[in-house]
């Protein structure tokens, strides 16, 4: 496959990670990977699905599986990137001697994760979506019913991501507070992080 200059741009703008960079990359357009720029960073794709994208850290290097949950992980290495993640997963790096260590491993699994999007699987949301609705959404809700009707033409995803960010509120105050500010987003039918 042949080098995208967009990606030598982004390396190149890099402070660190681009020897590591440049390693992983060799690996993946060997596996028959097309490279783009997607979401500002490196992306590896197959006939139009993302597979790969290269993730600069602070103190590692990440090449991130979007579809990593549907991979064997034979050899333990993935990770899940947060703790409410349900499809990515990262393999780490911290320098580039590991990279080349672990470069027939990275190897296997971007090969797996092409075959995995080869199949078209994907990775069932549906299944874990739903969380509990915390307390005080769910007496808001109760109590307005233009909201609750809102609140229940959102998408399962943006539902469970005002499940998390009201819940993960230790104090009802600051729950209930948080529901008020997102009140106006649910209205519009928009997820927190949207605009």
């Amino acid at each position: 496959m042949a080098l995208n200059p967009k990606v030598d741009a982004f390396i190149d703008r890099q402070a660190q990670w681009q020897d590591e960079m440049r390693a992983v990359r060799v690996i993946a357009l060997d596996c028959g990977l097309a490279e783009e720029i997607k979401w500002g960073k490196p992306c590896y794709t197959f006939d139009g699905g993302n597979v790969a994208i290269l993730m600069p850290l602070k103190e590692s290097f990440v090449v991130n599986f979007l579809k990593g949950v549907l991979l064997k992980d034979a050899a333990g290495v993935l990770e899940m990137p947060g703790e409410n993640s349900r499809s990515a997963r990262f393999f780490r790096f911290t320098d580039v001697a590991q990279v080349k260590e672990q470069g027939a491993t990275l190897r296997s699994y971007l090969l797996e994760a092409l075959d995995v999007e080869k199949q078209g699987l994907e990775v069932d949301f549906e299944k874990d979506a739903e969380l509990p609705v915390p307390e005080e959404l769910q007496e808001r809700l109760e109590g307005d019913a233009a909201l609750r009707a809102a609140y229940e033409a959102l998408t399962p995803g943006r539902k469970r991501a005002y499940s998390l960010l009201i819940g993960q509120a230790k104090q009802s105050k600051t729950r209930a507070a948080r529901v008020e500010k997102y009140v106006p987003k649910i209205m519009d039918g928009l997820g927190p992080q949207d605009s």
